[in-house]
């Protein structure tokens, strides 16, 4: 099969031919339809995600069809050619955070993508039937996107939502794939304003569209005081930051009024000095990690009413160095995924 293979930290990926895996016991074969390019994945190009075993084939936002079981894996609601959407946060299924609902709290390096090989190919092995949820209509290369892209702001938003009551508002720094699902979230399930912060025009009026109530330039000498205006009397209740750089934290940790939540999503590697007296009384500080398998089902359940906005670009598996290049400098405006066998997006 066509793989796209990262060989050691820094380099670009290669396209290489390589054995098509054969599922082992439990385990299921899917033909991938689509994975999503994610930014997380930069960090692991680069070496900032340390850990990964060279060379390797990343990929955890995967969707496809069934195309065969290992041993003991059929027979449990599943037939080949079935389309099927992967749960990636896989871990090892014995320990207090798998059992407890929360499987990809276990080890990072279980999840699909990142310890196995992952998507960036034409077929992958998935461990476990349990990792699979059913399409049911859903296009196999947007429900690939769905699975972090949109997964990873709906647990960070449901983690908002104790403190989104009415009369309160919401911030959200960074308006890129992942927040545009942000703003969807907060406004599909919360009855927070919601007030998005982005320094590139586009990314704001794209909120705008989403159902962003208002919209504030960071690079503005008085955003602070934007935000403080906009949230009015009853100051901010909960902020989500999918940046996580040292100004972003800055700008957002001064924003949570009392009793309030800041969320830490983005993986930048700022930070910001909590302590008693730079940071709202009794407010919380908190970081959200992908999110559940029933999350997940709860989002898919979303996308097939119809209530979901989907900004995707298809491209080849032969595009992935140019895909990620305009990743890197936040050129794709919304999700990139990646397609094997799908024609150049040049012509």
């Amino acid at each position: 099969m066509k793989a796209a293979r990262l060989n050691k930290v820094g380099s670009d990926f290669v396209i290489e031919d390589i054995p098509t895996p054969e599922p082992g016991p439990g385990e299921v074969l899917i033909r991938i339809g689509g994975s999503g390019a994610c930014h997380s994945d930069l960090h692991v190009k680069s070496g900032e995600i340390p850990g990964v075993a060279f060379p390797h084939t990343l990929g955890h936002e995967n969707a496809g069809w069934i195309e065969s079981f290992g041993p003991g894996a059929e027979g449990n609601g599943f037939e080949v050619g079935d389309a099927v959407v992967v749960f990636g946060g896989w871990g090892c299924g014995h320990c207090r955070f798998c059992l407890g609902g929360k499987e990809q709290l276990c080890n990072t390096f279980l999840w699909g993508g990142m310890g196995p090989e992952g998507g960036y190919a034409e077929y992958m092995v998935v461990p476990s039937v349990r990792h699979l949820l059913p399409a049911d209509g859903l296009d196999p290369v947007e429900a690939a996107a769905l699975t972090d892209a949109a997964l990873t702001p709906y647990s960070a938003v449901k983690k908002a939502l104790p403190h989104l009551v009415p009369g309160t508002s919401a911030v959200l720094i960074g308006a890129g794939g992942l927040g545009q699902y942000g703003v969807q979230f907060l406004k599909l399930l919360s009855p927070a304003k919601v007030i998005v912060v982005d320094t590139d025009e586009k990314k704001r009026q794209t909120a705008r569209e989403l159902g962003a109530d208002v919209t504030v330039d960071p690079r503005d000498a008085d955003a602070a005081e934007q935000i403080r205006t906009a949230a009015g009397r009853d100051g901010v209740a909960a902020v989500l930051d999918f940046v996580g750089i040292d100004t972003t934290m800055a700008l957002g940790a001064g924003a949570v009024d009392r009793l309030g939540i800041f969320v830490l999503v983005g993986l930048a590697g700022g930070s910001f000095p909590f302590s008693f007296f730079r940071f709202a009384a009794e407010a919380a500080m908190m970081t959200s990690n992908w999110g559940t398998r029933n999350e997940l089902e709860e989002v898919l359940a979303l996308a097939r009413s119809g209530r979901l906005v989907s900004a995707i670009e298809r491209h080849p598996l032969s595009e992935i160095n140019e895909v990620f290049e305009r990743l890197a400098t936040g050129q794709i405006p919304g999700r990139a995924v990646l397609v094997p066998g799908a024609p150049s997006s040049k012509g």
